[in-house]
């Protein structure tokens, strides 16, 4: 299946079912008082998140979601029944916006997190609702409400403990390749990778971390050059940052500066995420004379520098190794500071 990431959707609610007008007719009653019963109300539209489908690709042609519309009310005073609810199911990690006014509907981040997106109209009232002392045949009800439609734009942000991001042909692909059981496209020519990748590691303690392999950034990529405006969005929900860099190009420490002023131009929070250096293609001579200078480059920017080579394994055991530890001390400094910020007992 094709990664889509961006589709827009129409919802409507199910309308109202009208209320009756109906009047008791029995041997005993001739003459028996209203009891039109009330409509059923309009089903609703929900989106909910599962982790059953991994793409929008379905909703860039399935486009239309309508819900039942309720039953009318009926005569002794039976309600209609409810309108029959639309369930939209999307992947984790999508955030549902109103497509007229930008607003966020819902950030659906877990599976079976739901909302309703377009809200079903109420029943209208049968006629036995409006008897009075002055008004004692009414010959009126009321008309169902109709159900919302609104378009909605749904973007999908993927959810993974690591973003490896880099320039194109910084071996990223290699590296997920070697780190995962995931088999990007792999090829010496720029931008292979034009969907983002997922893949699953296993720590030697059997807990596993999922990597997101990000499409290439260039220089000018929060402004829509290349391909990374579409895709920096995905770095938004990665716990780590790991910047894969190619020690065999003629300036790796301008490399490494131009991908975090790219993310730093979409978002300057992120800069500040834990970070790691990927020192790639070490098994080339040139990276090798070039590890020992942009090592001390990037210590000096705060970033701790692993060597690994994509190619033929080196170093990626120990690369996960650090990945694993800078997590899991994230983890308990988040619970650190959760704790903290209880009130006591």
């Amino acid at each position: 299946m094709r990664f889509v990431d961006e589709a827009i959707i129409e919802v409507a609610a199910g309308d109202g079912g009208r209320g009756c007008v109906s009047f008791l007719r029995q041997r005993a009653m001739p003459k028996g008082g209203p009891d039109g019963g009330d409509g059923g109300r309009g089903g609703d539209v929900v989106i909910r998140a599962t982790n059953r489908v991994a793409t929008l690709a379905d909703h860039s042609y399935l486009r239309h979601f309508r819900a039942g519309r309720g039953q009318h009310g009926m005569g002794a005073g039976k309600t209609g029944h409810a309108g029959e609810d639309k369930l939209v199911e999307v992947p984790v990690g999508t955030l549902v916006l109103d497509a007229a006014t930008g607003e966020v509907v819902a950030d659906l981040a877990s599976d079976g997190q739901e909302v309703v997106a377009a809200q079903g109209g109420r029943g209208g009232k049968g006629n036995r609702h409006f008897t009075s002392s002055t008004h004692r045949a009414p010959r009126f009800a009321q008309p169902g409400e109709p159900g919302q439609q609104r378009e909605l734009r749904l973007e999908l942000k993927l959810l993974a403990d690591v973003g490896l991001v880099g320039l194109p042909n910084a071996g990223k692909s290699s590296l997920i390749r070697a780190c995962t059981a995931a088999k990007p496209k792999v090829a010496d020519y720029p931008f292979t990778t034009l969907t983002p990748h997922l893949g699953v590691a296993e720590l030697d303690d059997g807990a596993t971390i999922t990597l997101a392999d990000i499409p290439g950034l260039v220089e000018g990529a929060h402004q829509g050059a290349g391909l990374g405006l579409r895709f920096l969005r995905h770095v938004e929900r990665t716990r780590l940052f790991l910047y894969v860099v190619d020690l065999a190009s003629p300036d790796p420490l301008a490399d490494l500066a131009t991908v975090r002023a790219e993310v730093e131009a979409y978002d300057p929070a992120l800069v500040g995420r834990v970070g790691l250096v990927a020192a790639n293609k070490l098994d080339l001579a040139e990276a090798r004379e070039r590890y020992a200078e942009f090592r001390e480059g990037a210590e000096k920017l705060g970033l701790a520098v692993m060597p690994v080579s994509a190619l033929d394994g080196v170093g990626v055991e120990e690369l996960l190794a650090e990945v694993g530890r800078r997590l899991a001390s994230a983890d308990r400094a988040s619970a650190t500071t959760e704790d903290e910020g209880l009130e006591p007992a």
